[in-house]
């Protein structure tokens, strides 16, 4: 009989992650970039396999009234985890801790408008995986929207025979009852030695030693469930595409803005070849050799509707935005896939000027309101969307929050901030405004739960803070590495912080709804 885990890593957590690509409020503006008609409006959605539950439970929050979350992750402790959140908001969120094969036939469940799987198809095998279609060919709406992240090819071409290599070794190698971390620290030494004899492999790879050597400055947990499950699938496009076709979905474009503008990561001989495909699946194909793509992020829908041109613009221009990031923070260069691209002052200086308020407006607002520095729309449009993005920018939609959702992301933020003074592990916030969360470091955490606990002034902040970390013996860390030893030296670093934070970062986290 088959271990209940079915070889997936579970004697260890998955990370404190949250991926904004999960985020509903993003859907309308992402599909109507790229011609796609989107839901009206998204009443139940469901995430299957949601690792630590924190996005779930942000967007829970955040859509309580108008969206219901409902949710699965086999692994117990994760799942308690993350229906302690849901608890502390009050937001209603479903969550279990079934496997798929059991949540997907589960009698009570509605019609979803949206289901995301995020980076989970890559680490199951194919009986999952046909249960998991059946089940969107089920319950996924006319008219619903399917977000799928997985390891695709030709990305991991080279690199696959490493991991298969590490996990093997894990599997021979490890005591009987050791852990994860241990499997992990033992296939990492032994590919150094490895590696260190020159393999053949390794000249025909070149990247292979540096990718390598790079996996030890990642979070362990993170490599144990990346590297060492069971089932490990890198997918072609065109075989996922295949996966899905019994469930009636069809591709409807990538979940990443930056994705929409080609410029970013294609030459203009690559768009030029891309422009005379016919056929967008083969395009989407070709597209992922000229990057070598290793991870995407997909938006595939039940009955996809194209929109004209005229309706596409309309729509477009109700969609609306907000800033994200303290203005003074926001970088003139973008990463792109192998390359940084500058940003044009002439453009987003004033796009940005204009938005630093951190107040909603459409894109007809922004279009409008900028007219004598470029009539074009479109400009407007591929500004926003480099901006969203590089994460600067929001998507809002056309909604607002409602009373329910401004009370459950209270309840959730004071749960995070209160969390704060003993672990650093969630390090973001939730904003009903945006439906999305907002990275907030632990010390930042600390102010704000400070604040709401009657501390007035920065000095006071950092006070608190300086309290709760001495009360269990942590240090700062200097900028050079080094821990502060000091107490008044690690007041003063903290009270610096916290002055900071006041200044620049305070009155956003205010217009957000998040202090």
């Amino acid at each position: 009989m088959s271990h209940w885990n079915e070889g997936y890593v579970t004697d260890i957590d998955y990370t404190h992650g949250y991926y904004p690509e999960l985020n509903p409020r993003r859907l309308a503006l992402l599909l109507l970039a790229q011609g796609i008609q989107p839901p009206q409006r998204i009443e139940h959605a469901c995430e299957l396999g949601f690792g630590q539950g924190l996005s779930i439970n942000v967007h829970a929050a955040t859509g309580a009234g108008a969206t219901q979350w409902w949710g699965t992750d086999f692994n117990a402790g994760q799942t308690a985890f993350a229906q302690d959140v849901a608890r502390a908001s009050g937001s209603g969120a479903r969550l279990f801790d079934q496997s798929f094969a059991e949540f997907c036939q589960r009698s009570d469940l509605p019609e979803f408008d949206y289901i995301t799987l995020h980076g989970i198809w890559s680490w199951i095998g194919d009986d999952n995986h046909q249960v998991i279609v059946d089940f969107i060919r089920r319950k996924l709406k006319v008219g619903g929207v399917l977000y799928m992240s997985y390891n695709t090819l030709p990305g991991w071409a080279s690199f696959a025979p490493m991991q298969h290599l590490l996990a093997q070794h894990g599997d021979t190698y490890s005591a009987s009852g050791a852990s994860s971390l241990s499997r992990v620290q033992g296939a990492l030494d032994f590919a150094d030695r490895l590696l260190a004899t020159q393999p053949l492999y390794a000249q025909a790879n070149p990247t292979a030693s540096p990718r390598t050597k790079a996996l030890r400055e990642r979070d362990a947990n993170y490599l144990a469930h990346e590297y060492f499950n069971r089932n490990w699938c890198p997918m072609y496009f065109a075989d996922m595409a295949r996966w899905l076709e019994p469930a009636k979905l069809q591709y409807a474009g990538s979940a990443q803005f930056l994705d929409i503008v080609d410029a970013f990561h294609l030459t203009p001989e690559q768009q030029a070849l891309l422009r005379d495909i016919a056929n967008p699946m083969f395009r989407q194909s070709v597209r992922d050799f000229m990057v070598n793509q290793q991870f995407r992020r997909d938006l595939w829908v039940k009955g996809a509707r194209r929109l004209n041109p005229l309706a596409q613009a309309e729509a477009l221009q109700q969609q609306r935005v907000m800033l994200v990031t303290p203005r003074g923070q926001v970088s003139h260069t973008v990463p792109g896939l192998g390359r940084e691209a500058t940003l044009r002052a002439e453009v987003y200086d004033p796009l940005l000027d204009l938005l630093a308020d951190h107040k909603p407006r459409t894109l007809g607002q922004i279009a409008q309101a900028l007219h004598s520095v470029s009539p074009v729309f479109t400009q407007w449009l591929q500004a926003v969307l480099v901006l969203s993005g590089a994460g600067h920018l929001a998507p809002l939609g056309t909604e607002q929050p409602s009373n329910q959702a401004n009370e459950a992301t209270r309840r959730l933020n004071a749960w995070a901030t209160a969390h704060a003074r003993g672990s650093a592990e969630v390090n973001y916030l939730a904003s009903p405004v945006t439906g999305q969360a907002i990275p907030v470091g632990r010390f930042q955490q600390l102010f704000l739960h400070a604040r709401s606990q009657g501390a007035r002034t920065p000095q006071d902040w950092a006070a608190y803070a300086w309290r709760e970390l001495a009360a269990q013996n942590q240090r700062l860390v200097g900028q050079d590495g080094k821990p502060i030893e000091s107490a008044e030296d690690n007041l003063a670093e903290l009270t610096r912080r916290a002055e900071a934070f006041a200044t620049d970062m305070l009155p956003m986290l205010q217009t957000l709804r998040i202090a």
